[in-house]
């Protein structure tokens, strides 16, 4: 405790001391590891000093105030820096809040704590954001099913779902994998879990944890998800009290006609879509375009958005990267049909070439969700059993700066929008 003390004394009076200031740089040309970058505006949130996000400038470069520890965190880490005037700091501000320039400065007030949703056996490149966290040195705890359903949410601010499957379908690899021995496994842990959590079905205790994390949403929360979290979490709600599972999923047989029982006032994001019956077929819904994009992996590519840094901060803060044109990557849920999206939800990134959505944003109750489709950003086609990307060979991956900039996402200040 007197050496965490002693750290903070140092750094107010390091800050009181000099009128620089420390710039990391967010372009191209001026940053050889964005990622890790991230980690270094998150340490130093975490020792209590705030942080401008300077949104649209260099590539949404960071201003902190210029404090020995955090340069050499900058050193250790492989992170560019550039150490400026105060003189030098107040011209780039001045540049900022120009009614003529489309940027903006966001004060980052404190390291949001992460929390990301995953069984205990999954190792951490199993899932793209638990990698990036790790290589940008940014904590977070793990929670699942029991920690969700007894109300832990609370103690988090940001919550990441990944490839899970909240329709009680087991991610539908029925076909291809009922007979693997990770898949028969998986499928007895999740019937034992159900069990000892008091649900008679695996559907229906999957079904009570989407019901919580929609709470904790709704109530402020910020909530992240990639690849099939998003379109089954949605489904689910969608389903609340309909059986639409196959008998080799819950041992009974669905209802008859359950698409007609859909509710889509009930999701997030999704409307309109046909859930798709056949067991043998890995695919949830009609969400999902990757078995109609044919798409060539050398021109798959997506656009992030142009949005008002001034009026529309949020959505420029979650596309804050070095460049507009981003990698596209696969997933059990690739990308979002366009048509099936509901209007009051934000399309952040697109494929131009038939229409697809990417990356969407929205607003639920007091909080806020944001769906990324694919896996990996780093990994075309991530295939089950396939080696784990290494980051250490794409520093500076722009698929993957969108991940961090949901991370930092809850730090920024709040105040009232802007209509």
């Amino acid at each position: 405790m007197k050496k965490t003390l002693c750290i903070f004394l140092l750094l107010f009076i390091s800050i009181h001391t000099y009128a620089s200031y420390i710039l990391i740089p967010m372009d191209a040309e001026g940053q050889k590891n964005h990622l890790k970058a991230y980690g270094v505006t998150y340490w130093t949130l975490d020792k209590q000093l705030k942080v401008k996000w300077l949104l649209n400038y260099r590539g949404g470069s960071f201003l902190l105030p210029d404090v020995a520890e955090i340069q050499r965190e900058c050193q250790i880490r492989g992170v560019s820096f550039e150490v400026i005037s105060d003189a030098k700091t107040e011209e780039i501000l001045e540049l900022i809040s120009s009614p003529s320039q489309n940027m903006e400065s966001v004060v980052l007030e404190k390291a949001p704590k992460v929390a990301v949703y995953s069984p205990k056996g999954n190792l951490p490149w199993d899932d793209a954001v638990t990698m990036v966290l790790s290589y940008a040195e940014i904590p977070y705890e793990t929670i699942y099913d029991e920690e969700v359903l007894n109300d832990a949410l609370v103690l988090y601010d940001w919550l990441h779902l990944h490839h899970e499957d909240f329709t009680g379908q087991y991610g539908k690899f029925y076909r291809t994998y009922k007979s693997a021995a990770w898949y028969i496994e998986e499928k007895k842990q999740a019937e034992e879990l159900a069990e000892k959590l008091g649900y008679a079905k695996v559907s229906e205790q999957k079904l009570a944890v989407a019901l919580k994390i929609r709470d904790y949403v709704v109530g402020g929360g910020f909530m992240f998800a990639m690849c099939s979290a998003t379109d089954s979490f949605d489904i689910a709600l969608s389903a609340e009290g309909v059986d639409i599972c196959e008998p080799m999923f819950d041992g009974d047989a669905s209802e008859p006609d359950y698409q007609s029982k859909i509710d889509y006032n009930k999701t997030f994001a999704f409307k309109d879509f046909i859930l798709e019956r056949n067991p043998n077929i890995y695919e949830f819904s009609s969400i999902d375009m990757t078995s109609t994009r044919q798409i060539p992996m050398l021109t798959d590519y997506f656009t992030l958005m142009d949005f008002s840094a001034k009026w529309d901060p949020i959505p420029t803060m979650l596309c804050q990267n070095h460049t507009a044109l981003v990698k596209g990557f696969m997933g059990q849920t690739t990308a979002f049909t366009r048509e099936e999206i509901k209007s009051n939800v934000l399309v952040m990134g697109e494929n131009k070439t038939n229409g697809e959505a990417k990356y969407i944003h929205g607003i639920k109750g007091k909080g806020f969700f944001t769906f990324y489709g694919g896996h990996d950003p780093e990994d075309y086609t991530h295939k089950v059993g396939d080696p784990k990307t290494e980051l250490e060979l794409h520093p500076t991956s722009p698929g993957y700066r969108l991940i961090l900039n949901n991370v930092l996402f809850p730090a920024a200040k709040k105040k009232k929008q802007k209509t």
